[in-house]
């Protein structure tokens, strides 16, 4: 059976955007927006890892949402 190209399309939309916001709110919370040392480098990666959310998820959906050309 082949798989749906548009259902597989949103739930790597809803996947990434999870995923990314996911892994940015750990970052933040297990460094806390301190700004000595290291630690301003790891709130940076944190924040750009819950802007890609906002990103990649929407593109992708985005992208499912296009209607196929024939």
């Amino acid at each position: 059976m082949a798989a749906n190209p548009r259902g597989l399309a949103l739930w790597a939309a809803a996947l990434s955007f999870l995923l990314c916001i996911a892994g940015g709110l750990w970052i933040l919370t297990s460094v806390g927006f301190k700004h000595d040392g290291d630690d301003a480098v790891w709130t940076g990666l944190g924040l750009y890892f819950m802007g890609k959310a906002f990103f990649v998820g929407p593109m992708l959906l985005l992208a499912a949402a296009r209607p196929e050309r024939r």
